[in-house]
């Protein structure tokens, strides 16, 4: 079933008689899928101003037409989203809905926040089928309860997302990305640390494999020349480094899809840990990864079946199961978190029909 207005998408939760999956682009099919497919095609550009650098849209316009028309204007969305769908082996087309859904947030994060740091209104149905709205066209408000916030990340388990607002940024006029092609990845988050902590705005550090580690700076000219050159005297001690210009973005976007491990079979798990964890989670892990977010964000593909959070335990943070089987997709709750998480669920949806299961 698919809807094209928030009116229908309202009356088709209304009418609902058994579990909804709720889909956008169908390009993040993480967790068991159960019920009735519920496609949110509700499109379009509700309000742009690009001198306000405000941006309200259809949560099922497709992420590349928000992109493109960002990118028309010289702006582009904060936290660089990114496009799980190929790893995943899934062929849909990305939605900016369903972006926000899974909170998704690309190599930026580490300078600009994830993509729920920069939505400031939403719209969405919940599950009495009621039109429900929070947030605003600005920064600033003071509505109550921070739905906003709540319903990034919830992988579309609390409310039907219709319309999402975002603050915007000015794209950079020019980016440099510092290579350290010596590195390990357990070696790397020493030199993305080191980077991370320099006063030279770093916007992307990770490590790819076949490449090394990868740290960038972006913004104008002379400054992106000034702050590499800097940082290239900072790093030294770690080795070769060299400075790649236009062939960067290829290296990030290779490293925020998690190219590497397209096509390869396996469990994909996405690991969030603390940095400094890093280095022993990858040691334990003893499987091919890509690290992001100076290690916070660590991408591991293990042999099928594989649950990694027993070798992960000791590191704490949260782990998901991207792709694959044998294994819980969400990582377990703490008692006090889930019985917070059930509440909310209780209250936004009664009778438990958005995505049941996919998160508990």
């Amino acid at each position: 079933m698919k809807v094209e207005s928030e009116r229908q998408l309202a009356e088709a939760v209304r009418d609902a008689t058994e579990p909804l999956q709720i889909v956008g682009g169908g390009t993040r099919p993480v967790g068991a899928g159960v019920g009735r497919q519920l496609e949110v095609a509700i499109r379009g550009v509700s309000l742009y101003e690009p001198a306000a650098l405000t941006l309200v849209v259809g949560a099922g316009t497709p992420l590349r037409e928000v992109e493109a028309l960002l990118a028309a204007e010289g702006q582009r969305l904060p936290f660089e989203p990114v496009r799980w769908g190929p790893v995943l082996g899934a062929k849909g087309e990305s939605t900016i809905g369903g972006v926000v859904a899974a909170n998704v947030s690309g190599p930026r994060r580490v300078q600009a926040g994830a993509c729920r740091d920069s939505l400031i209104g939403v719209r969405f149905v919940d599950g009495t089928g009621a039109s429900v709205k929070n947030g605003g066209r600005v920064m600033k408000n003071v509505t109550g309860y921070d739905l906003v916030k709540l319903l990034a990340g919830s992988w579309g388990t609390l409310g039907v997302l219709s319309e999402v607002s975002f603050k915007l940024l000015p794209a950079a006029y020019t980016h440099a990305t510092l290579v350290l092609p010596d590195l390990t990845a357990g070696d790397a988050v020493a030199a993305l640390a080191v980077a991370l902590g320099s006063p030279y705005d770093v916007t992307g550090a990770g490590w790819l494999p076949g490449e090394g580690a990868l740290i960038r700076v972006e913004g104008l000219a002379d400054s992106v020349a000034y702050r590499a050159g800097r940082l290239a005297e900072t790093l030294g001690r770690f080795g070769a480094i060299r400075i790649e210009r236009e062939g960067g973005a290829t290296l990030w976007h290779d490293l925020g899809e998690v190219a590497p491990f397209k096509g390869r079979p396996g469990n994909l798990w996405r690991f969030s840990v603390k940095p400094s964890d890093a280095p022993g989670l990858v040691a334990r892990l003893g499987c091919p990864v890509v690290l992001d977010w100076g290690g916070g964000l660590v991408w591991a593909l293990t042999a099928e079946g594989v649950d990694a959070r027993t070798q992960a335990a000791p590191f704490g943070g949260h782990a998901t199961l991207m792709r694959g089987s044998g294994a819980g997709v969400f990582h377990p709750e703490p008692a006090p978190l889930a019985a917070l998480a059930r509440g909310l669920r209780a209250r936004f949806d009664p009778r438990g029909i958005f995505n049941p299961g996919r998160m508990g």
